[in-house]
């Protein structure tokens, strides 16, 4: 495996503009899907949610092609745990997500040296595409969390909105870790998200993913969980299964067997995931531009779910109760006991979420 991924840099060092060429691909990404929806788009309408839907909670379709119903809202705070990015009113999720985001930030605590979680983007109300970001998150069974530890204390809503985030990777290499931001407690978080059982997926730079691969010298059952994907440098995104009884939700086909430490890494580290499209033959038509998503593209049931009679507020939504979006918010948050990550990096755009076929 040294011997492939030796061969990889080498080929790929010719390349001229290597150091630059990923985040330049991730910031293209994102400032295509930020083009403004039409009004009648899937797009606009389920952005327009503001609230989710009464009754049970269900995921509908796929990850990066549904909707959802009976959606809970992650409290902006818990005892280990900060919501970040509040505005994009993306805290939502299936409650089996939420309940594991809440164990998660626990363990992390106990068992990874780690302060507490700061949470990203989850879904939105009711699901559906988003605006920008992502193109997944779209049935309430993703989360991204941030790299960034959690702070020793909470952050205003403001700051939520205003800290940057930091990259795990070299600005002047390609595809490679930073060691002056990397840390061992990084990749315990790493592998305890990956240790739960319903958890299927977590998305991970290919660069973070070769440091796990090269490192990790612990139990690597769960480590072919960790899939290499663009983005996700400054962050990790958590994918669990179709809930038990979710009749209407689409499971991804299972994580091939083994570490993932193989071809499928080696991949990542040539010209071919970052090669930009081979230009149209001369004389040939032009392809034409994507088409919008309309609701009528997703399951039938989204456009019910659109309709449906929304929740009283978001406070009656939030998980664990009509109190817990204000049951911790004067509770102290834990300082980190073995970490340091004084004058991190900040890094530029909103992470991309290509939907992952890994």
């Amino acid at each position: 495996m040294a011997l492939g991924f030796a061969q990889a840099f080498r080929t790929f060092g010719r390349l001229t503009l290597a150091g630059a060429i990923g985040a330049g691909l991730a910031a293209g990404d994102v400032g295509a899907q930020q083009k403004t929806p039409s009004p009648g788009s899937a797009k606009a309408l389920f952005a327009g949610a503001s609230l989710p839907t009464q009754g049970p909670a269900q995921p509908i379709g796929f990850y990066a092609k549904g909707c959802m119903t009976g959606a809970v809202a992650l409290p902006t705070d818990g005892p280990t745990w900060q919501a970040m990015r509040l505005s994009r009113n993306r805290r939502w999720g299936n409650p089996a997500m939420i309940a594991l985001l809440e164990r998660f930030s626990q363990d992390a605590v106990k068992y990874a040296g780690w302060p507490g979680i700061l949470v990203g983007d989850i879904a939105q109300p009711r699901g559906g595409p988003m605006l920008n970001g992502h193109s997944s998150h779209q049935i309430g069974l993703d989360a991204d969390i941030w790299f960034t530890p959690m702070p020793a204390r909470r952050m205003t809503p403001q700051e939520r909105e205003d800290l940057p985030f930091t990259s795990m990777l070299q600005k002047d290499k390609f595809l490679t870790v930073n060691p002056k931001v990397w840390t061992e407690s990084r990749a315990r978080l790493l592998m305890l998200a990956a240790s739960y059982p319903e958890v299927e997926r977590i998305f991970v730079n290919p660069a973070i993913k070769k440091k796990m691969c090269d490192t990790w010298a612990g139990d690597r059952t769960n480590l072919g969980k960790l899939r290499p994907i663009y983005g996700h440098d400054s962050h990790f995104h958590i994918r669990i299964k179709c809930p038990p009884g979710a009749a209407g939700c689409t499971p991804q086909a299972p994580v091939a067997a083994g570490d993932g430490c193989d071809k499928s890494l080696a991949y990542w580290f040539t010209p071919a995931p970052w090669a930009p499209p081979k230009p149209p033959k001369p004389g040939a038509k032009p392809p034409k531009p994507p088409r919008e998503m309309m609701v009528s593209d997703l399951p039938k049931a989204c456009a019910a779910v659109l309709d449906a009679a929304s929740v009283a507020s978001m406070q009656a939504a939030t998980y664990g109760g009509p109190s817990a979006a204000s049951a911790f918010a004067a509770a102290p948050a834990a300082a980190s006991a073995d970490d340091s990550d004084d004058a991190l990096p900040d890094v530029g755009p909103v992470p991309n979420d290509k939907p992952a076929l890994q």
